[in-house]
């Protein structure tokens, strides 16, 4: 009816798109958002829209230009013409129109991305829905598999929780990245605790941004850098309701809905999902809840107004590590810890305010909060040990409550004749996190409860932090294909601890000897200046170089001033860490069936924290290990073999990709001379990737093989030790297969997780899951059926 109505009123829009010199530009996107109307350009760069009567803002974005936007008023047919700019900012809507007609669920990040400055920065940006993957259960092997350089870690089969690192960095809850969503901090506490207790579901995230060591000028002090997930937007329409149910292997259920739509002024988004199972070893059970909603409210065409909040709550049970004798004895499904679980319960909401001033100047403050919980319950002792059932339990309770708020300001302007963009932000950020550990009751029950919560056993403590942050950046380009991006970041960290400990010294028979109890209190304050510079040059269309440089700093966390494990020793004197990134690579679509990012990179790290047995010990002691230095290469290649062949077509695509990392990665210096020349730990020699993607109309399928080589789990590379906690873990290879098939409103897709039924570990857990070696998931499958109802 509505088409019928506007017929009358529809007008032709057309014009020329060329570049710079004039010359026309050839399948480009030229695009209206509001109405979703786009087309493509011909040969001669001529396009043609058929717009209603009224005012429109006409986008235009072509690979390798600047894109460019004008305002038209129809009234009758008129002609539009653009002339782009060497590479600035691609708007992201179509940005991301032009990924998915590229890729397969690959591609970069552009100049200018929302409110980020990516040019000469080592990035990625995954199109999720362009692609069959395991979403069911987060499989992140599948996920990611198309990112060089990431070791995943591998704790459970329903992807509850994320641990990936790059470069050599500790995966451990993906602590070593600035995780976010939606482009606010979403970890338990950004500075002293920041670890990812939450995982956003994939069924509902439309692409996830990686940014490596540079990010640290824009998103804070991490050595790894950035990696947000971006959740999908309100549909076009007034509803769009979703429905999918998915059966597994081990008892695995997951129900997903979501609905979403625009009306007027305002638009709005959420999802609710929950996941069941009974996993494959005994004490594995799991219930997810995880819900999201957002409210979206254009005020005017300058202001828009987002409100935002996340919930998720989740119980597992932990059925404890193995020992290298269950490995090497394959008896991989035991348990020998009955009564340990854990539990998070999440709350983050978030206000987001975009401003626009003018066309070339545009305001975002994202102001974010989380209240949340997690309680780990059970029998912390080394795994060769008895679990006595009549003994009490440990609980260690951490209550987390921060809020911060960040404002960027976003401004292009002209310099050597051309537009460069400037982008200047600030952050504020307060945290507190309540933590206690004592005594629990001696059942197998799920009792998240202390003996004596007034007086607890181990230790209560508050650990206060704040931060302070200033940043700036630049493009600047100085031709149509070199830019320099310099950059510097100012931060004021504040980290406090306060509260008490107990001391217990037991005799050979278990009885205590020795205990005493501390009153303590810490504070860590320092100001520090990061800097950063970027060169980029495009020596051909769509192919770039770039160099960066960027420092890197890493606080102490507040497992670093206190912590109480059976399993540990904690260093009194450990410091903050510091270092540098270098990246120097290549990247582009260096012909229309080659698809490409090979780059070199270089990372210091200062007074790395880490773990090591001292001799004769059997405790590990946690400390500044030493200087660790980590060069290597990441290269990633997807060849389109139809287009190599002179084939193919829009609704018939098959490739073929590799993905290879090699790392070397030494301490270089240490007071413990055990260490020296060590290789650090959990960093694989060689991470291999491989796969095919084929898309066939309505048919997505892919089929991938990942190889890892051996590592080890400590810092003075020990082969063995029968506490399990550390040692080498093996090389390890597995393949994986995904089909997803779309028809009108109904989708389905199935998947074999391992298909070759891999016997191998990723980590070897100091705590929590364990202690001790975390087997990976044995051969899985899932089914999913999905409608659209609206």
């Amino acid at each position: 009816m509505l088409s019928q109505t506007s017929v009358a009123q529809t007008y032709k829009a057309f014009g020329l798109v060329q570049n710079a010199e004039g010359e026309p530009l050839q399948e480009a996107t030229v695009f209206v958002e509001d109405i979703n109307i786009k087309a493509k350009t011909n040969s001669q760069g001529y396009y043609e829209l058929l717009l209603p009567k009224g005012t429109h803002l006409v986008e235009v974005f072509s690979l390798g230009q600047n894109a460019g936007a004008q305002s038209i008023t129809i009234e009758k047919d008129s002609e539009l013409n653009f002339s782009l700019a060497v590479y600035s900012e691609n708007l992201e809507a179509i940005e991301i129109v032009s990924a998915r007609e590229q890729t397969y669920g690959i591609s970069r990040l552009r100049t200018v991305d929302g409110f980020g400055i990516y040019e000469a920065k080592k990035n990625e940006l995954i199109v999720m829905d362009d692609f069959a993957a395991n979403k069911v259960t987060n499989n992140a092997r599948q996920v990611f598999a198309k990112v060089p350089g990431l070791n995943i870690w591998e704790s459970d089969f329903a992807g509850l929780q994320l641990d990936i690192a790059a470069r050599g960095l500790g995966p451990s809850r993906t602590a070593n990245f600035n995780t976010r969503q939606n482009g606010y901090d979403m970890s338990a506490d950004a500075l002293g605790y920041p670890e990812s207790y939450y995982l956003p579901a994939m069924q509902a995230v439309e692409r996830i941004e990686i940014v490596r060591g540079a990010a640290s000028l824009q998103y804070g002090t991490q050595f790894g850098g950035m990696l947000n997930f971006k959740l999908k937007e309100a549909p076009k329409k007034p509803v769009e309701v979703n429905l999918e149910q998915a059966f597994g292997s081990f008892g695995l259920l997951n129900s997903f809905f979501s609905a979403g739509g625009t009306s007027g002024k305002v638009d709005y988004f959420g999802y609710y999902q929950k996941r069941s199972g009974e996993g494959w070893r005994p004490n594995s059970g799991f219930n997810s809840h995880i819900a999201f909603v957002r409210l979206g409210i254009k005020a005017n065409d300058r202001l828009k107004v987002g409100f935002e909040y996340s919930f998720m709550d989740y119980m597992a049970q932990q059925p404890g590590g193995l020992t290298d004798e269950d490995f090497r004895e394959k008896r991989l499904e035991i348990s020998r810890r009955n009564r340990n679980w854990f539990n998070v319960s999440w709350n983050l909401m978030a206000n987001i305010i975009d401003y626009k001033f003018s066309d070339l100047t545009k305001l975002n403050i994202r102001s974010f909060g989380l209240i949340s919980a997690r309680d780990a319950l059970g029998n912390l002792e080394q795994i060769d040990r008895l679990d006595d059932p009549s003994s009490n339990r440990t609980l260690v309770s951490d209550q987390f409550q921060n809020y911060g708020t960040e404002a960027r300001l976003l401004h292009h302007f002209n310099i050597f004749g051309r537009k460069s963009a400037l982008l200047v932000g600030g952050r504020y950020y307060k945290g507190l996190t309540d933590r206690m550990q004592g005594d629990a009751s001696p059942t197998v029950d799920a009792d998240f409860a202390f003996l004596n919560p007034e007086n607890v056993e181990d230790f209560d403590y508050l650990f206060p932090s704040r931060n302070y942050s200033f940043f700036v950046e630049n493009v600047i380009n100085i031709s149509d294909q070199i830019s320099i991006t310099p950059g510097v970041r100012l931060e004021h960290i504040e980290t406090d601890a306060v509260g008490t400990w107990k001391q217990v010294i037991r005799n050979f028979s278990g009885d205590i000897v020795v205990e005493n109890s501390f009153y303590e209190e810490k504070s860590v304050v320092r100001s520090k200046v990061l800097k950063g510079l970027g060169l980029s040059y495009y020596p051909a269309f769509d192919v770039n170089l770039y160099a960066n440089f960027s420092d890197n700093f890493r606080s102490v966390t507040f497992s670093d001033l206190r912590l109480n494990n059976p399993n540990f020793v904690l260093d009194s004197l450990i410091k903050d860490e510091n270092g540098y990134n270098i990246d120097l690579g290549v990247r582009g679509q260096a012909f229309k069936w080659l698809n490409l990012d090979f780059s070199l990179f270089y990372l210091r790290y200062n007074d790395r924290i880490g773990v090591l047995l001292p001799a004769g010990s059997t405790l590990l002691l946690r400390t500044n290990v030493g200087d660790s230095r980590h060069i290597g290469l990441e290269s990633f290649a997807e060849f389109d073999l139809l287009k190599m062949t002179g084939g193919g077509h829009d609704e018939t695509r098959l490739s073929l990709f590799t993905n290879l990392s090699l790392i070397d990665a030494q301490y270089i210096r240490s007071e413990d001379s055990a260490i020296k020349g060590r290789s650090v730990e959990y960093v694989p020699e060689v991470m291999l990737r491989v796969g095919v993607n084929l898309n066939w109309k309505g048919f997505k399928a892919t089929y991938q093989y990942s190889h890892l080589s051996d590592q080890y789990a400590d810092a003075t590379n020990s082969v063995f030790n029968p506490t399990a906690l550390t040692g080498r873990i093996p090389s390890y290879q597995v393949m994986d297969f995904s089909l997803e098939y779309t028809y009108k409103r109904y989708k389905g897709s199935f998947g074999v997780n391992n298909l070759g039924n891999e016997l191998y570990f990723t980590r070897r857990a100091e705590a929590y899951p364990g202690p001790g070696i975390i087997p990976a998931t044995p051969r899985s499958f899932y089914l999913s059926l999905g409608l659209r109802l609206l």
